[in-house]
């Protein structure tokens, strides 16, 4: 409880202003960062005082661009914090390339002191990379889920907007940063303030740790039949040992050439074809954003080879997984 406390700001010194340091990694989200920071500068507006401080930092200090390439002036380097400092650390694109030694060493050596640390956007593989979150809940970006889970399997990730697991802080990127920093507000200044933060945003939907980040498969798809979407939701769940399209017909109730005209209808595409995008999709996702061998990515995929594997990806990329992950490996080179 004592973690908690000091996680929504409950046991500050009054008058004494909470301090903010975000982490800038190279190719960061501006909105995840933006969206965190204009929510505390509106808070300060609206209380009428400076309750809220905050510092940028990064790796050699300087300067650091964020992913749409607009550069920020850093406040300084990876310095020694205060114990009672909040640190976020904001990641983008190429989060693995931006997670260095030096920033995972500097965020070990202060999550000793036992600071409330965060991860905005993608940073999550920085703090789970660092053993931040080991045997806690978290989320992450939903694109990068799938190499979360196979290189995390000790975190509990959800799929959650943002989690608050003791003195670890992790959002799903986007706006998501809007609706956890109005749940620390919330708990330092009281619902009210927070209700005023997020109608000086626009803010007319705040979602709360048990709001998911994607949007509902019938809305994804622009489908409201809900034999469909409990299918494509089974499919989703059962990548690494798929389902026949005749026990997935059984399981909903229809035979399995209903099954096939319902996504011939909607989707322009057979249930087979349609799951065949879903598993090549999961397996582009963990050539660009791991180190997993091609192999390992193929069983964890349905493939039971390589080469099917291989034939299947070059049909629908019109490339070898091989060349994609050469091709991402040379990316991330530069």
């Amino acid at each position: 409880m004592t973690q908690q406390r000091n996680v929504v700001g409950q046991d500050r010194h009054a008058g004494h202003p909470r301090r903010f340091v975000f982490v800038l990694l190279d190719n960061f989200t501006l909105l995840s960062f933006a969206s965190a920071l204009e929510s505390l500068r509106i808070a300060n507006r609206m209380a009428g005082t400076q309750v809220y401080e905050w510092r940028l930092i990064g790796e050699g200090g300087g300067e650091r661009s964020c992913s749409a390439g607009t550069t920020f002036h850093l406040d300084g380097d990876l310095d020694e914090l205060q114990r009672d400092d909040t640190v976020l650390v904001c990641g983008g694109i190429e989060v693995q390339k931006a997670t260095t030694r030096k920033v995972l060493s500097w965020l070990r050596r202060e999550a000793r002191k036992g600071l409330v640390i965060g991860g905005l956007c993608t940073a999550g593989y920085t703090l789970a990379k660092a053993g931040l979150l080991d045997g806690k809940k978290a989320t992450i970006h939903w694109e990068n889920a799938d190499s979360f889970t196979e290189e995390f399997d000790e975190v509990n990730l959800t799929k959650s907007v943002f989690v608050i697991d003791g003195n670890r802080i992790t959002t799903a990127g986007g706006t998501s940063s809007i609706d956890l920093m109005l749940k620390l507000i919330a708990n330092d200044l009281g619902e009210d303030m927070a209700n005023a933060v997020a109608d000086q945003l626009i803010y007319s939907s705040i979602r709360t740790d048990q709001d998911t980040q994607r949007l509902s498969v019938p809305t994804r798809i622009g489908v409201r039949h809900p034999k469909l979407s409990q299918v494509i939701q089974m499919m989703e769940s059962n990548i690494e040992e798929p389902i026949s399209p005749s026990i997935l017909a059984r399981d909903v109730g229809m035979s399995t050439r209903q099954l096939e005209r319902l996504f011939r209808r909607y989707l322009n595409r057979s249930p087979k074809r349609y799951y065949m995008e879903l598993r090549l999709q999961k397996a582009r996702n963990l050539l660009m954003q791991t180190d997993m061998s091609v192999i390992n990515v193929a069983l964890a995929c349905g493939f039971a080879s390589p080469s099917h594997f291989s034939k299947c990806y070059r049909a629908h990329y019109n490339t070898t997984p091989y060349r994609e992950r050469g091709a991402q490996a040379a990316r991330l080179s530069i």
